[in-house]
């Protein structure tokens, strides 16, 4: 998910009318600290994170998740659901992932054998899709992105 901010203009004027508000009411407060409530409400920690943010052009991101994202999918043709532990980005237009399954997952298809995974580790495209094959053509991992 990827949040568009204002621009740091229309930011400062957001922080002006909360300081008239408050002034309004009796409140004084100082712009800065109306900035750093700003800031909050974007759920961000301060003004500078935010000011930063609302600087970059609002392109859309290259990775097709984030590190702390829910994904759910499919691992070695076994659905799961789990968390973006690491991503980081490789040659090759792929993204090496780290995720953190909800529950294991049963990566064996034989009736008297389980061989369950817990965390991951693999590579992905920018659709989500492990390069890595089994023996049948399944890619090893694909997100429902």
């Amino acid at each position: 998910m990827t949040t568009i901010y204002p621009s740091i203009d229309e930011l400062k004027a957001q922080a002006k009318r909360l300081r008239q508000a408050m002034a309004e009411r009796g409140g004084e407060m100082a712009h800065s600290a109306a900035l750093e409530l700003v800031a909050k409400q974007y759920g961000l920690r301060d003004w500078n994170t935010l000011s930063a943010l609302a600087a970059k052009p609002n392109a859309a991101p290259t990775a097709p998740v984030a590190v702390g994202a829910a994904v759910r999918g499919r691992y070695l043709n076994q659905p799961f659901t789990g968390k973006v532990l690491a991503l980081s980005e490789q040659s090759g237009g792929l993204y090496r992932i780290t995720i953190h399954f909800d529950a294991p997952v049963d990566v064996v298809t034989f009736e008297s054998f389980s061989a369950f995974r817990q965390r991951i580790n693999a590579q992905i495209d920018v659709n989500g899709v492990s390069p890595r094959k089994t023996s049948d053509g399944v890619p090893h991992l694909v997100l429902d992105i």
